[in-house]
Parts: C-alpha cells; structure tokens; sequence
C-alpha cells in the first residue's frame, strides 16, 4: 500500500463473547473545539451526565469530507468562564465548556476495515488511534503531566500524540516508516527488498560515525561481495533526519514543541533502529527514550518490544474502557434503584 494511503491494523482482544475488534488509522486529522452547554438559570452541581452532553456536542463540528471522528479528547473545562479545570464533576456552575482535541480519521477506510470484520463475524465496538493506544502500554503518569511526545513508527507511517497536564493536546501522522528505510537499502545496494530488511535489522544503524569505519561484512548479492556498514548507514541515516524533521514540524503547528518536559518516547519496530533515539535527541533537543510496554500477566518475555507497544497497549485501552462503562452502568442501576426505591 503506498505511503499516501490510510493503513489500518486490527487487533482482537478475546476476552469477551464478541471478540472486541479496535482499529487504528494511521493518516489521522486533527480539529480543535471549544463549545458547551448551559445548565439552567440557577448554578446547579455538575454531574457526569453534564460533562458528556459537553463533549458530544462536538460531533457536530465541521469538518472535511469522508473524515470520521476517532476521539474527542478533553483538553480543560471552563465552568462559567473559569479555565483549567480537568474534571468538573461535583462543582457548582451555570455552563460548562469543553476546549477538545478532536482526532479524525478516513470514513472510507474505517469502515471498509469495520466491513471486513463484520464478514468474518467479528463486532467492531471501538476504534483506537495508534499513538493512544501505544501511550497506554509505555508512558507513565508522570510523563503525561509533565509533557511527553509519544512517536509510533510503524511501517508505512509514523504517528505521533503529544500528552501535556495528563491530557492529549497534539495527535498526528507523518508519511514515513520502516518500510521507507527498507526501501532506501533496496535502492541503494540494488538488492531485493528482503535482504535489505535483513541487513537493516542485523547491522542497521542511524548514525554513520558511530559506526567504525573498518567494519565489513560479506553478502551474497547475489555473488558473494564486502559491503562496509558504514555505507548501510549512510543510507539510514539521512531517511531518519528526514523523518524526525517531519515530526517536528508537527509539533510546531500543534504549538507545542515548548511543551515536552518529559521528552520524545518511541515506539514501534522503527524504534529498535540503533541511533534512532540520538537521532530524535538532536533533532527535537529533549532526552528520548524506548517505549518498552508493561509486562502483562504470564506475558512471554519477547513481547517486551517496542515493536509490540500498539496492540498490548490496544489489550489495556479495552480493558480500562471496559472498566469505566461497568462503573457507569453500574452507578445508572444504583440511581435507578434509589429513584424506585423512593417512588415506593
């Protein structure tokens, strides 16, 4: 598929009777909208019913053709014309605003992949952005509150959310992946694509001058032939300025390259490319780090990959989703009884 293209993985999580199916799109959009409701003529206690009606009420929100809304993702409530409030529940006020982050991504795509699913007998009950899903398997609270760039670099695209005060305040995507760096070999060694592939997971390596120069290996290409790593290098390391230099033009149009106490995390199977994370430092100028994903109960010790950051990080979006709508039905049934129970 080429690189212009929305790309869209699946992961089941089988935990329940109809197999959850999340899709991510990787060619994401992003909106911003700032609206509200008014909660009558005299200040009332905000309840979470309140904070939901303010939330969906930028479903409406315009927005381009075939795009789909993802996530609506709070940034700060306003309670009659106070800002930075993140959870206004229990407060007294007369109107509540919301300033959201709104991902979207291709209609078109969603729901082909939704289609798929459908024909193989799977219900499609949710679909999660790449980036969020990754950030729930590697960035920690503090991380999150003190402003953290998480990057997935998957194969054909990379995409980014930048965490800031514990919310989602810059989500996008950037055109290159492993793939683009696979491809560079193949062209440039004139090799196929697998052996490329090969040599870049095996001897693959961002910086050129951390690569002594001596180093050579011997290939089959197909007759027997040196190659020296540092001409692999040469090679990698211009595709991995070129894609940091993307991101960080992201987040100067999402206005918060200040905004990163915490750094530039990365995921995905890009980011076990040696020299990727002295790459990110000085392109970006904040520490980076490897998004390793939490180990889960009994989980085989070669899932701790970045390359598996995503679908854990799916598994545990499910999970907690999960968790809070019990909690809400639950507090439904609890009013519900408690309306009932004072009827009678």
């Amino acid at each position: 598929m080429s690189q212009n293209q929305d790309n869209l993985i699946v992961v089941l999580d089988m935990g329940s009777a109809w197999t959850r199916v999340l899709a991510a799109d990787l060619n994401e959009g992003a909106l911003h909208y700032r609206g509200g409701i008014e909660l009558g003529s005299r200040m009332r206690e905000i309840t979470r019913d309140d904070v939901r009606s303010a939330v969906e009420r930028a479903r409406a929100v315009e927005r381009p053709p075939d795009r789909e809304i993802l996530h609506l993702l709070p940034r700060q409530f306003i309670l009659d014309g106070q800002p930075g409030i993140f959870d206004p529940v229990g407060m007294v006020g007369a109107r509540l605003e919301v300033d959201l982050h709104i991902a979207t991504c291709s209609g078109s795509a969603l729901q082909s992949t939704i289609t798929c699913a459908n024909r193989a007998g799977l219900e499609v009950t949710e679909a999660v952005l790449e980036s969020i899903a990754a950030a729930e398997a590697t960035l920690s609270a503090d991380e999150r509150e003190l402003g953290v760039c998480l990057l997935d670099i998957g194969a054909h695209s990379s995409d980014l959310a930048v965490f800031f005060e514990g919310a989602v305040v810059h989500t996008g995507s950037v055109p290159i992946g492993g793939a683009h760096f696979t491809n560079d070999l193949a062209v440039g060694l004139q090799m196929p694509k697998a052996q490329a592939e090969d040599l870049k997971c095996q001897f693959g390596h961002c910086v050129v001058t951390a690569v002594p120069q001596e180093s050579e290996i011997e290939i089959a290409n197909p007759q027997p032939q040196k190659l020296a790593l540092r001409s692999i290098a040469e090679i990698l390391e211009p595709r991995a300025r070129e894609l940091m230099h993307f991101v960080k033009e992201s987040l100067r149009q999402g206005g918060v390259v200040d905004a990163l106490g915490a750094g530039c995390v990365l995921s995905g199977g890009g980011a076990s490319l040696p020299g990727m994370l002295d790459i990110t430092e000085g392109q970006l100028r904040v520490p980076a780090r490897t998004g390793m994903p939490v180990r889960l109960s009994n989980m085989p010790g070669e899932l701790v990959n970045p390359g598996f950051a995503m679908p854990i990080g799916m598994l545990l979006y499910a999970h907690r989703t999960r968790v809070t709508r019990a909690a809400e039905n639950n507090s439904l049934r609890a009013k519900l009884r408690a309306i009932f129970a004072a009827s009678f």
